[in-house]
């Protein structure tokens, strides 16, 4: 493959890279994504995923081929949407295995009948070797850097082990896990802001979201109205106003009742976006419900997969998420949102009540 290379008027500048937490981790990407991503032009060997710098890498997968040679392994690994090299070095015990009388003989009568150096060196070997020798069809994790060789991407390992996974524990807990990383983090853009200070960085907006977050998780509300948190939000319009009144003259502007008001209202629609609150129903009174307290929703949800995953349609591969959240507009509430429905499908999938068969389809058990 040919490695691509970004714009460099879109790629972020090298010395504020550190600033990505997913920079100096091993960032657990579908093998796809790793293939596909595009090198820095700035520094070789720094590649790019949705503007986030990788170049150390996670990941789980089933061995396809394999190749030994004198000082590596060379293991293709798949991961169900893609196949990458791993290049795995071998240790010096490993090494030392294809001449066993390098290290024998001299301490075998060392000890009769007590520790014996030797036999616990074959033993540790032995282990060594089962864990780093992999036939095809064997489950391999790796964490390496991304190199590019020939044109060809692929993984030099700097750590690699055969996985025991008879039970599939360890598939099951990394197809829930890379999703949920691929949400939060991967698929948000990485965006800097250097010339912000600390004060700025987090506005009143952001505080006054955070601090309906925290109440609503705090006390495990189930629905409320506006004026239910007004009262939370007063501290902030005050420390505004007397931070503005200390530097400047008087001037005429929205007082600060209404100050409060359309702060409230634009943190709500924040949380509404988010999918964190909804309204069941437009009406004069207005009340929100807390997505993640709604029991009768995710009731709902869990009795749509349920009833759909029978059909012949579905039975293969589940429901889309927007066939699901069609029929939870159509049978329980107009005003759900698809970002409150991948709450509640990230809920139910926590509990076990469901599992998703991709990206975007569901199913039960």
């Amino acid at each position: 493959m040919q490695a691509a290379t970004m714009d460099p008027a879109e790629e972020p500048p090298s010395m504020l890279w550190g600033l990505d937490p997913i920079f100096s981790s091993f960032a657990k990407l579908y093998i796809r994504d790793i293939l596909q991503m595009t090198e820095s032009t700035q520094v070789p060997g720094i590649y790019f995923y949705n503007l986030h710098p990788v170049y150390k890498v996670d990941v789980l997968g089933t061995v396809v081929y394999k190749r030994e040679r004198e000082d590596f392994f060379c293991y293709g690994v798949d991961d169900g949407t893609g196949v990458i090299n791993c290049l795995c070095w071998k240790n010096d015990l490993m090494k030392e295995e294809a001449d066993p009388e390098k290290s024998g003989g001299k301490h075998s009568d060392g000890a009769q009948g007590g520790f014996n150096p030797v036999a616990e060196l074959k033993k540790l070997r032995e282990a060594q070797q089962s864990r780093c020798r992999l036939e095809i069809g064997e489950l391999l994790r790796v964490r390496g850097t991304v190199k590019t060789s020939r044109q060809q991407r692929e993984i030099m390992a700097s750590i690699y082990y055969k996985v025991n996974d008879p039970l599939m524990a360890v598939q099951i807990a990394w197809m829930m896990d890379v999703p949920q990383l691929y949400r939060q983090c991967y698929d948000k853009t990485f965006q800097l802001q250097p010339d912000a200070t600390s004060d700025s960085a987090v506005t009143s907006l952001g505080k006054a979201t955070n601090i309906i977050k925290d109440f609503l998780k705090e006390r495990s509300v189930t629905r409320f109205r506006p004026y239910d948190v007004q009262d939370l939000l007063q501290p902030l319009i005050s420390s505004q106003r007397q931070t503005a009144s200390a530097d400047q003259e008087p001037v005429a502007g929205p007082s600060a009742c209404q100050q409060l008001r359309q702060l409230l209202k634009e943190a709500l629609q924040i949380l509404q976006d988010e999918g964190i609150i909804y309204r069941k129903v437009k009406s004069p009174d207005i009340v929100y419900y807390v997505t993640a307290q709604d029991k009768d929703l995710l009731i709902a949800v869990k009795d749509i997969i349920r009833e759909d995953s029978k059909r012949e349609k579905y039975a293969e591969k589940g429901c889309h998420i927007l066939h699901i959240l069609s029929a939870v507009r159509q049978r329980y509430s107009l005003n759900v949102s698809k970002a409150a429905l991948e709450l509640v499908l990230k809920s139910l999938e926590c509990n076990s009540d469901i599992v998703s068969t991709s990206d975007s389809h569901y199913t039960v058990f």
